[in-house]
Parts: C-alpha cells; sequence; structure tokens
C-alpha cells in the first residue's frame, strides 16, 4: 500500500514535470504565461474532482485506502491551485497588491477563482492529525468547505471561458463535479452502497 501510495504522489507531480521539461524545451507556445497558467488551474480542478472522488470509490469499492489517499490528492490541488495564483500575481500582476486587488474587484472570473485560492487555505492548513485533534467535530464541519469550493471553481473556470465562447471543456468538468456532489445525498449514498454489497 506504501508502495501505491508512493507512485500515485509521483504521477500527481507528473504535470509539473510536463512543465518544466517544456518550459526547458521552450516549447510552452507563443504565450508561455497563458499557457502555464491554464495548465497549473486545469490540474487544481483536475485534482480537486479526483480528492471528491475519493468518497464515492470507497462507497462502491468498500476499500478504506480511496480515503487516506484524499488527502494527499487534496493537497496536489492546492500545491496547483499556489502555481495558478503565484504565476498571476507574479508574472501577470507583478506582484503589485493593488493592482491583484483591482483585477480581482473588476473581474467576476478573477474575483471567482481568487475565492476559490482562499477558502482553499484553512483546508490545505488543517490537512494534518494534530488539526484532526484539535479542532476535532469542527474539523469535519471546515472540510465541508470542499463543496464550496468545487461550485466556485466551476464558476471560476466557467465565466473564464464564457468571454471566450468555449464552453465545451468546462461543461464537462461541471457535470463531473455535479455527479460527485450528488453522491453525497443520503440515498445516493445508500444505493451506492447497496451496489457494492
Amino acid at each position: 500500500m506504501k508502495y501505491l501510495k508512493s507512485i500515485l504522489f509521483f504521477i500527481s507531480l507528473l504535470p509539473l514535470g510536463r512543465l518544466l521539461w517544456l518550459g526547458f524545451g521552450d516549447d510552452l507556445g507563443a504565450n508561455p504565461i497563458e499557457f502555464v497558467t491554464r495548465s497549473t488551474g486545469t490540474w487544481a480542478l483536475v485534482f480537486l474532482c479526483v480528492t471528491l472522488a475519493m468518497t464515492p470509490m470507497r462507497l462502491l469499492t468498500g476499500w478504506v485506502a480511496w480515503v487516506q489517499w484524499r488527502r494527499m490528492f487534496g493537497l496536489f490541488c492546492f500545491f496547483y491551485a499556489c502555481m495558478h495564483f503565484a504565476i498571476w500575481f507574479w508574472l501577470d500582476q507583478n506582484i503589485n497588491l493593488q493592482a491583484m486587488w483591482a483585477d480581482v474587484v473588476k473581474r467576476p472570473f478573477i474575483t471567482m477563482g481568487f475565492t476559490t485560492f482562499v477558502l482553499l487555505i484553512p483546508l490545505a492548513l488543517t490537512s494534518n492529525h494534530w488539526a484532526v485533534r484539535v479542532l476535532g467535530r469542527r474539523w469535519s464541519l471546515l472540510h465541508k468547505l470542499v463543496y464550496v469550493i468545487a461550485c466556485t471553481a466551476v464558476i471560476h473556470y466557467w465565466w473564464h471561458k464564457a468571454g471566450k465562447n468555449d464552453l465545451q471543456t468546462v461543461s464537462v468538468y461541471g457535470v463531473v463535479i455535479l455527479l460527485l456532489l450528488l453522491c453525497r445525498l443520503p440515498w445516493l449514498r445508500t444505493w451506492l452502497q447497496k451496489i457494492r454489497s
């Protein structure tokens, strides 16, 4: 099981490795900043979907390991979200807080993206055994924020793509996240458990 987790950890780093490979090969396209920003944002959303998929997979298979990997995938979601935010703040906003805030206020899709990132921070900071012990039941309540984050992330992506009239890909993510959130409904959880049995 430890080896499998190590393999999954390595696989989760492959998107970063690909970006580094393309960067060193000067193969990031005509607009490297946009390419890297878009890529890190997409992978943050992918890992958010993977994180949300862990509970349905446990219900379907009865295999506890899915939940044990959930924290790792959630932290990878935050890792790529941090890269996504850092590239925008550093290369697009020139580390200018005033310009950053003006962009957050002015453009709705940036507002939603910034909100998503801010909401991810407390979840990442409390993704450890110490926080679970200290917060007790409040830990579970806090981490239900992931459902809000899933919605704000899709809205961020949707509004960004709506400006370019390109909603095909984001629609797929929207449907996937909707299905993953519906799996949390009590009667659907029961149905998934019955499928396993």
